[in-house]
């Protein structure tokens, strides 16, 4: 049985590692062709762009965002006990479902470009904005595809499509943002326009990732059809559930997870129009704030959210997982999964958070050029959002795959209450002016994993272990961090940032890693567990850190 167990840990883990290496590629992407749109778009229209994104962020989250993990759960539920005719339902129904609300949310993204724009006092964010709309009907379509192949546990689609998209993304936005600039250069319509070029790319990028599965789901068709047929010789047509039924449960399923998110996204939103209200009320210029919002969104946030990628990519991973054992009613496989995904998690987090912090100066001088002491502290003082949304994503998923779809809600709108009144109170009686986004989003992501580990606790009868998952990776990550920064100004004194930041962050991996051994943060068998486990630990061997 316990052979059985790690197998289908073992599993877990690699699924989730092939999205995470994809959402790592897709993130690294995303920092990279931000360099040459800041310089191009500058920090203004830079700003422009970060709050067109705001509401449609909201405005996808509502109609289509929720759709992959709502259909993999479903159709996982029907998978394991070998339904394959009601798994293809659920995506015939989905993708009509999809549909619809996807054109819904294109309108009101369309159409609200205008009102948001005036509520924020930026009109200059209208535009990108409509160019974004018809992003949200590919995404709904693209959205069930997905979830499809990760109800059958397949988590490579997703993977392949999600670098393509970013791939098209980056060089159609700063191609379109560099000839809209260069075309419209000393109109009043050079920024705004600079910025629709940028979220142009972001449109193109979704409908190469459509294309991408629309091929793979009709090259993997004669294999659903071959389990379809298979179950009709064992099954009888009174077995097949009703659309009704079917469109029901997709409905029940998606709601909370739209709710749950949409409390999470709303919080930027929000932060936006707080931001905007009381610093406009202070005397700061429209200019200065689209500056302080841009450092905030497309520094802090950007550069934070590429770990907590590896969460996101786990949280989707585990739910299929979790569904398919919490249907068959074996809670110690529950437990054994959510640890290791916490633990693994655990592990990537702290070090990320580490060598952001002691490195945050040198990555914003390599990525963008930027040695502004406010952008510096910004993104060092921020970095620990990194391990408190990589624990608040990851429990979610957790909730969300053993059926406690409303809890994520309710534990979001209890952060956002805290949060929104925090940020009212620092804004108003204290100077922090940005530095009061950044400690809210922290305070956010905190409340959000108590709560959760919380319920965790208490539906699983789940004991979170401390000592491996929290305690070591953080000392190791400690150690880590001083060797890193010793070794960046060592190399910065006779050479550049570039190579200096790069090969300080290739020793911190190997020096990371050989501390959580030695602390013993991780055993043999944990290590052959994750994937490519077995040739982590030959080389463990050979340098005498594994007997």
């Amino acid at each position: 049985m316990a052979k059985e167990h790690s197998g289908k840990s073992n599993s877990i883990l690699v699924q989730g590692s092939i999205l995470a290496a994809a959402s790592l590629m897709v993130r690294f992407i995303g920092l990279i062709y931000r360099v040459p749109m800041r310089a191009i778009l500058g920090p203004e229209a830079i700003g422009y762009y970060g709050s067109a994104y705001e509401f449609y962020n909201l405005a996808l989250i509502l109609s289509s965002y929720s759709l992959p993990l709502a259909v993999s759960k479903l159709v996982s539920a029907r998978r394991v006990q070998g339904q394959h005719r009601n798994a293809r339902k659920v995506f015939i129904l989905a993708l009509t479902f999809g549909a619809v609300v996807g054109a819904i949310g294109t309108c009101v993204c369309h159409f609200g470009a205008y009102w948001y724009g005036a509520y924020i006092d930026q009109p200059g964010a209208v535009l990108p904005l409509q160019v974004l709309a018809p992003t949200i009907l590919v995404f709904s379509v693209m959205g069930v595809i997905r979830g499809y192949f990760q109800g059958y546990n397949n988590m490579v689609p997703t993977a392949i499509s999600q670098v393509i998209e970013q791939i098209i993304n980056a060089g159609v936005s700063v191609g379109a943002a560099y000839w809209l600039m260069q075309k419209y250069a000393g109109t009043d319509l050079q920024l705004t326009k600079g910025a629709a070029g940028g979220t142009f790319g972001t449109f193109m990028g979704a409908e190469a990732a459509l294309l991408t599965l629309l091929i793979v789901y009709f090259m993997h068709r004669k294999v659903f059809q071959k389990l379809i047929a298979i179950e009709k010789e064992n099954a009888s047509e009174s077995e097949t559930e009703r659309p009704v039924h079917i469109l029901k449960l997709l409905v029940l399923t998606v709601v909370p997870v739209i709710v749950s998110q949409t409390v999470y996204q709303i919080s930027g939103m929000i932060d936006n129009v707080v931001f905007n209200r009381v610093l406009l009320g202070r005397g700061y210029s429209a200019s200065l704030r689209a500056e302080w919002w841009g450092i905030y969104t497309n520094e802090y946030k950007l550069l934070t959210n590429v770990p907590v990628a590896i969460a996101s990519a786990m949280g989707t991973a585990i739910v299929p997982g979790l569904v398919a054992v919490y249907v068959k009613g074996h809670k110690d496989q529950l437990r054994e999964k959510v640890a290791s995904a916490v633990k693994f998690n655990m592990i990537i987090a702290f070090p990320c958070a580490a060598g952001m912090a002691v490195l945050s100066g040198p990555i914003l001088r390599m990525l963008w050029g930027i040695t502004g002491t406010l952008n510096r502290n910004i993104l060092q003082l921020g970095s620990v959002a990194i391990i408190v949304f990589a624990l608040s994503t990851l429990t979610n998923g957790i909730l969300q795959g053993i059926n406690h779809l409303s809890i994520p809600v309710l534990h979001s709108a209890i952060a956002l209450v805290i949060h929104v009144i925090v940020l009212e109170i620092l804004l108003q009686f204290t100077n922090l002016d940005v530095y009061a986004l950044m400690i809210c989003n922290v305070l956010f992501g905190l409340v959000v994993s108590i709560l959760n580990w919380i319920s965790i606790g208490h539906y699983l009868a789940y004991k979170q272990e401390i000592k491996t998952t929290f305690i070591i990776p953080f000392i190791a990550s400690a150690f880590m961090g001083v060797s890193c920064r010793c070794l960046y100004d060592c190399l910065f004194l006779c050479t550049n940032v570039t190579i200096s930041c790069v090969g300080a962050i290739l020793l911190a991996v190997p020096v990371y890693f050989a501390a959580l051994i030695l602390l013993k943060g991780v055993s043999k068998e944990e290590l052959l567990n994750m994937p490519k486990g077995h040739i982590l630990v030959k080389i463990l061997t050979k340098c005498r850190l594994l007997r």
